[in-house]
């Protein structure tokens, strides 16, 4: 289906859309739009309604030209591009019909990956100046992951694990099942198999009993900004460090002044909201 797990390519995409067109004409197609002559020639605007990170243009491409390979789209900005409210992002001529029959799949797609865009770039402005990243988690709407990573990197964040097989995370649970942390880091280490792993602790005495053990990153989860400061000067020249757990707008500048070198804000993918586009004719 694609080349990479956490890359998107035109198959893809294709067939993305292809789903969502047909979750909404299923089983008697447009029955409104039928009422409109059948060669009845339009042209329409794609509009934002507000400011915000474009993203998912070749979505919206895509759904008109599943319904009318004629259709034509006409781009007039780029994804990643800031866009302001009132700003005509494409222009779409061709039959009314396949117009209409098309209009919300794209818009859709448009909002969505907008929305995640513009939310991340507003957690990345925050920390602007500081050596710290933003980060997705994998918290996303189900079968939808892919294209919301997407628009996090538009918005000028980075993409953490894709899924469970991209590297070893060990989290609380993880933790509370097996017991000792120390004998469980020892576990991954003997069978990383070349993958990357990542320790979350919410304490420093779980810090503390792993130090002296190789691996990659700690995650310090929901910790105060106090115990955040001490862990990292703990554990700066030894491990990558992340933070999570209660990340907003209003405290990720705070965090990052912690020295720590990746925030992962779960926020970017699963409460982002749409930005919103209207198809003007």
């Amino acid at each position: 289906m694609i080349k990479k797990k956490n890359s998107l390519n035109q198959k893809y995409i294709k067939n993305l859309v292809k789903n969502a067109i047909l979750e909404d004409l299923r089983p008697n197609g447009d029955v409104t739009s039928q009422l409109i002559k059948n060669k009845k020639k339009i042209k329409a605007k794609i509009i934002s309604n507000q400011a915000g990170i474009m993203g998912g243009l070749n979505f919206a491409k895509e759904a008109f030209k599943y319904s009318d390979k004629k259709i034509n789209f006409k781009t007039k900005t780029k994804d990643g591009r800031k866009i302001n409210k009132g700003k005509v992002v494409a222009i779409i001529t061709g039959n009314a019909k396949g117009i209409l029959k098309s209009e919300r799949v794209a818009l859709n797609f448009l909002s969505l990956i907008s929305g995640v865009a513009t939310t991340t770039n507003k957690f990345v402005s925050k920390v602007k100046g500081k050596s710290c990243k933003i980060c997705c988690t994998r918290k996303t709407l189900p079968n939808l992951r892919l294209i919301q990573k997407y628009g996090v990197r538009l918005g000028g964040g980075l993409n953490h694990r894709f899924n469970l097989s991209d590297e070893i995370l060990i989290k609380d649970n993880h933790i509370a099942i097996e017991g000792d942390i120390r004998k469980l880091v020892k576990k991954a280490i003997r069978n990383r198999k070349g993958k990357k792993i990542t320790v979350e602790v919410d304490n420093l005495n779980q810090l503390k009993k792993v130090m002296s053990l190789k691996f990659d990153r700690i995650l310090f989860d929901n910790m105060n900004l106090n115990n955040l400061r001490k862990g990292i000067k703990l554990s700066y020249k030894l491990y990558e460090t992340e933070a999570s757990g209660g990340i907003t707008l209003k405290n990720v500048r705070k965090i990052a002044s912690t020295g720590v070198k990746r925030i992962s804000v779960g926020q970017i993918t699963h409460s982002v909201p749409a930005v919103n586009f209207k198809l003007e004719i």
